[in-house]
């Protein structure tokens, strides 16, 4: 296996949602609100980053760039799901902030 099918496999498992659900998701108002802003205001990182996997989601070809960030993308996965709350979290910016990334934590299957 090469290191860019290694790539593809973790981001796989790291990205649960699909295409369709993560456009939904990056319209609603709570993904806006969420996430570090690098400028003080604008579009947070995490937003940034469901705008690219998107673009990674629709591509025939990926470039290096688009290698690069979905490595990017499973580690922060892997880091901010091992920050999850006590209690319900559906309604929390925790959630709200890894399925900006891609990833629903209370997605099964």
């Amino acid at each position: 296996m090469t290191d860019d099918d290694a790539t593809r496999k973790e981001f796989g498992e790291a990205v649960n949602m699909t295409g369709a659900e993560l456009r939904r998701w990056l319209d609603t108002d709570e993904s806006k609100a969420v996430g570090q802003k690098p400028d003080g205001g604008g579009e947070s990182t995490g937003h940034h980053s469901g705008r690219r996997i998107l673009d990674i989601l629709a591509a025939d070809e990926l470039t290096d760039a688009d290698y690069a960030h979905m490595r990017k993308v499973v580690g922060y996965v892997h880091r901010h799901a091992k920050q999850r709350p006590s209690g319900d979290v559906e309604d929390t910016k925790w959630r709200y902030s890894l399925m900006n990334w891609g990833h629903d934590p209370l997605k099964r299957g």
